[in-house]
């Protein structure tokens, strides 16, 4: 997972003649599907994840940091194993591996002139990237929002400009907020997605960059820039993200240097003020992969279930201790060949799924979820408007500490976000097939961990299609060196791994695309 940064079988059936109709066809209805997945559920064993996983989270891996030789011996492992299942490549090349070029910023040194006071990068200026130039003016745009109730442009013209924000939302004079009309704030002061949705906004208005000011969170931003410089470990992105728009964060000493009264005011505004960048940063060339395999659908061959887990971790640490991350996410890996297996036996029996079944295993998650932001926003293998759904796992082999209750349990994140029918069905086949206990505690909107923006899942969330999260929480072992296959509870690994499968099954069977009854507009 990205730091901010099932229980007992049915039976099966004995008489698969039962199962044809008197031409020799497969019954094509979902209950006569339903009835053959625990056939299959049962091929999904304790042994077979514990083999794998052993393997994938060793030290043979050195911690599988993006781009580096242990990522790419899990991408080769990866490959192979589908190659033995027979399960063929997603890409119509055959090729298993979908590139995914990325790039490193080193964390960038120098400063930023205010007429003649400099402030460096580091200490009241934020910014992971090179910014060089002179400005002689500035649009103080107030909070940097535009909505169809609220704009901060008006009618300015902020091409080729920089633009000054701050952090927080307008609000009606009965002290409610103007924008969701109630005393929740809206997206936009999201802290998970309040700085991208400014940035991206600006941008599209042709702003060549924008200062942010943001109290609340300049402390967390420094110890995260901090972190970067100490480990020199630099930001990673998609090489097609490389911009020549900059994004600073800047501290109130910054911002008052700039517009005295950008605390009070509210109308936007141009300032006339020199500003001098000079912040240089090394970028280098990353080259890393998404593995993605598939099962072809039988009568709805172009819809398209999708299961992903993250096949990166974090590597090896400055004192040379290696991540094996066998949780994070070495559990999500396995539990995906161990799927796939199943709905490969499957269609080798003539009872393959209706839909088709990618599973995704998508790299750079731990730099920002890059792996599956290239898949859903640049390069869909299968197209995005015909995915009915994403299934998601990262870390599901664990135990959280800080749980009370059954340890049988998972934690979903996100099933009733945009499908109520989503959710529904994933209630109605845990009930039936495994009733382990579903713990809905960190889908709650306001939780302060934010996980629903914090793995892959949430790149194709933001292209309203439906998804589920399964994730067994954190633990003392989180992103250290003590994460390895001898702490992960394999019975519970297995049980969580046959409600995947179980889940993806009916997805994949359904007469009927999920609907789609929440859709959001924001990106």
């Amino acid at each position: 997972m990205k730091k901010i940064y099932v229980i007992a079988l049915g039976l099966a059936l004995s008489c698969n003649s039962s199962q044809k109709t008197t031409s020799g066809t497969e019954k094509s209805t979902s209950i006569a599907k339903a009835e053959l997945a625990p056939t299959y559920a049962k091929s999904i064993t304790e042994e077979e994840l514990r083999e794998h996983l052993f393997i994938y989270a060793s030290d043979e891996f050195e911690g599988r940091e993006t781009g580096e030789p242990g990522q790419k011996k899990a991408v080769d492992y990866l490959k192979k194993e589908y190659e033995k299942l027979g399960i063929p490549a997603a890409q119509p090349d055959g090729n298993y591996f979908q590139e995914v070029a990325l790039e490193l910023s080193k964390v960038p040194q120098g400063t930023m002139t205010i007429e003649n006071s400099a402030f460096t990068v580091g200490e009241d200026i934020l910014t992971f990237s090179e910014v060089k130039g002179n400005y002689s003016s500035i649009v103080y745009v107030g909070y940097g929002i535009e909505d169809e109730k609220y704009t901060d442009y008006g009618k300015i013209d902020v091409t080729d400009k920089i633009v000054l924000v701050k952090s927080g939302e307008p609000k009606n004079a009965d002290g409610s907020y103007l924008i969701s009309g109630t005393d929740e704030v809206s997206v936009w002061s999201n802290m998970s997605e309040a700085l991208g949705k400014r940035s991206e906004l600006a941008m599209s208005k042709g702003a060549k960059g924008m200062l942010y000011l943001d109290p609340d969170n300049f402390s967390r931003y420094g110890r995260y820039f901090q972190f970067m410089k100490t480990n020199d470990s630099g930001r990673m992105q998609l090489t097609a993200e490389r911009a020549k728009e900059f994004m600073m964060l800047i501290n109130e000493k910054v911002a008052l240097a700039i517009y005295p009264d950008i605390l009070e005011a509210s109308e936007n505004k141009l300032i006339d003020k020199k500003l001098d960048f000079n912040i240089e940063s090394e970028d280098n060339s990353v080259e890393s992969e998404n593995v993605v395999a598939f099962i072809k659908g039988k009568t709805k061959p172009n819809e398209y279930v999708v299961l992903s887990s993250h096949l990166d971790h974090i590597g090896i640490t400055g004192d040379g201790q290696i991540n094996n991350g066998a949780d994070d996410d070495g559990s999500g890996t396995v539990a995906l060949l161990e799927i796939a297996e199943a709905f490969k036996k499957a269609a080798d029996e003539g009872n393959g799924p209706d839909r088709s079944v990618v599973f995704l295993h998508v790299t750079g998650e731990e730099k920002g979820l890059l792996g599956s932001k290239y898949y859903t926003d640049y390069e869909p293998i299968f197209p995005l408007n015909e995915t009915v759904a994403n299934l998601n796992i990262d870390m599901i082999g664990r135990i959280d500490p800080k749980r009370t209750g059954d340890r049988n349990y998972i934690y979903l994140i996100g099933s009733d976000k945009l499908s109520t029918e989503l959710h529904e069905l994933s209630e109605e086949v845990n009930k039936k097939h495994m009733n382990i206990e579903l713990d809905y505690t960190y889908n709650d909107e306001n939780d302060p961990n934010r996980f629903y923006y914090r793995s892959d899942h949430y790149n194709f969330a933001k292209n309203n299609i439906p998804i589920i999260f399964y994730f067994n929480g954190t633990h003392a072992d989180y992103h250290k060196p003590t994460d390895t296959p001898d702490k992960i509870n394999y019975d519970l690994l297995t049980n969580r791994t046959q409600l995947v499968f179980y889940t993806a099954w009916d997805i994949a069977n359904r007469e009927n695309k999920l609907i789609v009854d929440k859709a959001s507009t924001a990106k």
